[in-house]
């Protein structure tokens, strides 16, 4: 794991303090019961402080696992 995805293994830890750590390079709202909506605004919300970055709207919706939230702020942190 690199340093941006170790930040974002910590807020899912965070945000679900159950989740091994094999379990989060895989984890999604499909695998994990506890991710809901509250789940996921929680989550965003502390992607968003950990990084310093604001979510649009319709990435809420989009960023439902571990893999696109990671290309996502791949993609995010090159393009700052």
């Amino acid at each position: 794991m690199n340093n941006l995805q170790q930040r974002i293994a910590l807020c899912f830890t965070n945000v679900f303090p159950n989740i091994r750590q094999d379990e989060i390079p895989n984890a999604s709202a499909a695998s994990l019961a506890s991710w809901n909506s509250i789940a996921q605004v929680t989550l965003l919300s502390s992607l968003a402080e950990e990084f310093g970055i604001d979510f649009e709207v319709e990435d809420f919706e989009q960023l439902d696992s571990y893999p696109l939230i990671v290309e996502y702020l791949e993609k995010k942190t090159l393009d700052a």
